[in-house]
């Protein structure tokens, strides 16, 4: 089993930033990738970023690149979503999650933490 959690959502400006965290424990040398996720209200669950859980390859929302990095502590086993230029339709519960398969198919990700809710005001 691996354990997520994540910190760090609230209450931001458009134009401002946010870092969420992700703590990782339990067995993650069984894990390929981390990821961020979002789902806004009425909306599907969608890939925000990944990155490889041992290397440095990341991955990137065609339409959220520029604007997010995702990053790790590799001591710490944390991972972080930085979000810059954060906009009103960025709004929703963004969660991380681990994957035993590939980095952008969500099927693929086989452990999630509990959310973190991001709020963007206009």
């Amino acid at each position: 089993q691996v354990q997520l959690v994540e910190s760090g959502g609230g209450l931001v400006q458009a134009g401002g930033s946010l870092r969420l965290s992700c703590a990782a424990s339990g067995r993650t040398f069984t894990v390929y990738y981390v990821g961020w996720f979002r789902q806004a209200p009425g909306k599907e669950r969608e890939f925000v970023a990944a990155i490889r859980s041992r290397g440095t390859a990341t991955y990137y929302a065609d339409s959220l690149k520029g604007r997010f990095t995702i990053s790790r502590d590799h001591a710490e086993n944390t991972f972080y979503l930085q979000m810059n230029s954060l906009k009103p339709e960025d709004t929703a519960i963004y969660y991380c999650a681990a994957s035993t398969g590939l980095p952008m198919a969500i099927s693929d990700y086989e452990y999630w933490g509990q959310g973190t809710q991001v709020t963007v005001s206009s």
